[in-house]
C-alpha cells in the first residue's frame, strides 16, 4: 500500500484478508453486515451494512460533527476567557464564574446532541 505526499487514502473491506490494509489507510471502512470480526476491529468506521452507498452519508455525518465539535470548543474557550478576564477585574460575581464552568458545558451538550439527527430524519 504507498501513500503519496498529498491526499487521503480510504480502502473499503469486510473480508479477514483485508485488516491489514484497513490498518494502513488513512480511512479504512469495514463492511460490518457480512464483514469478518479482523476487518471490523481494524477500521476506522464500520458500516453495518453493505452498502457502499452508505460511504457519501458517513462521510457527511462526520463533516457536521466536526462542526458541531468546533463550535462548541469555539463557545466554551469564548466564554471561560471572557468570565475569566472579568474575574481578573473584580467585575464577574460566582454565579457567572459557575455558569462559565457548568452552565456551558451544558449548552455543548445541548448542542453535541444535533449530531442525533441527519437529513435522513427530517424526511
Amino acid at each position: 500500500l504507498l501513500k503519496q505526499e498529498t491526499g487521503k487514502l480510504a480502502f473499503v473491506g469486510d473480508g479477514i484478508n483485508d485488516a491489514p490494509v484497513l490498518t494502513r489507510a488513512d480511512i479504512g471502512i469495514a463492511m460490518g453486515g457480512l464483514g469478518s470480526d479482523a476487518a471490523i476491529e481494524a477500521a476506522d468506521i464500520v458500516l453495518m451494512d453493505d452498502q457502499p452507498v452508505k460511504i457519501a452519508a458517513a462521510i457527511c455525518i462526520a463533516r457536521k460533527t466536526v462542526r458541531i465539535v468546533q463550535e462548541n470548543i469555539v463557545f466554551a474557550l469564548t466564554v471561560k476567557a471572557v468570565v475569566l478576564v472579568m474575574g481578573a477585574l473584580g467585575k464577574a460575581p460566582m454565579w457567572l464564574a459557575v455558569f462559565a464552568d457548568v452552565g456551558v458545558a451544558f449548552l455543548a451538550i445541548l448542542n453535541a446532541m444535533r449530531c442525533l439527527y441527519t437529513e435522513k430524519d427530517k424526511k
